[in-house]
């Protein structure tokens, strides 16, 4: 199990391959956000960092985000960018590509963007990193997590590729307050169905003690 504690190991290995402190500083911040170095927020460090490169930005400024996996890449997003669930600037949709989206404010229905993902053509060239990040049963998910966590720190950016996107923007909804006639709690309007809330119409993720 990788735990924090293996963040020291990392840095030495980070130092000796002369990584810049932006990558550094990055890689212990999300690690810490995260809990742990897992491997798939290591990649997202390096897409994340990519991806403010290519867009020319920087993570000070109002930008908009989107991954498309749930797994890992989302929190490098978050602890870099400060785009977030809670700010309504990160989105998460579940197509399970290991890849993100960045770009700016824009009051136009669309904005340009850039794509950074995973390139599997460029990933055989790391036998560890493919076989982990194409779940080949010859990796062994339970022994020594550093070899894997090493390569990934040592392929960096070269595993890889982006490009250009149009983005489609959403703009605020406006809205007012409803109240459910079944458990009596408040809802935004748009997200009624008809007089009742969605959980009071079943759609339910908890039951009562």
């Amino acid at each position: 199990m990788i735990t924090l504690d293996i963040l020291p190991k990392l840095e030495e290995i980070m130092e000796k391959q002369g990584l810049s402190p932006a990558i550094k500083d990055s890689v212990i911040k999300c690690s810490h956000f995260h809990s742990f170095p897992a491997p798939g927020l290591l990649i997202g460090v390096f897409m994340t960092d990519y991806a403010l490169e290519l867009l020319k930005a920087t993570p000070d400024e109002r930008l908009y985000g989107v991954s498309e996996t749930h797994k890992c890449a989302p929190d490098a997003l978050q602890a870099i960018t400060h785009c977030t669930v809670g700010n309504n600037r990160l989105k998460v949709i579940p197509i399970g590509r290991f890849a993100i989206t960045l770009n700016r404010k824009s009051w136009d229905p669309e904005i340009e963007g850039v794509r950074v993902f995973v390139d599997l053509d460029k990933l055989k060239k790391y036998p560890l990193i493919y076989a982990w990040f194409t779940n080949d049963p010859s990796f062994d998910h339970h022994g020594d997590s550093l070899p894997l966590l090493e390569e990934i720190l040592t392929a960096g950016r070269t595993i890889l590729s982006f490009e250009d996107v149009i983005v489609t923007t959403e703009a605020k909804k406006k809205w007012k307050s409803v109240i459910c006639t079944q458990c009596g709690e408040t809802i935004p309007d748009y997200l009624a169905s008809g007089d009742l809330c969605m959980s009071c119409a079943g759609t339910h993720y908890y039951r009562k003690a």
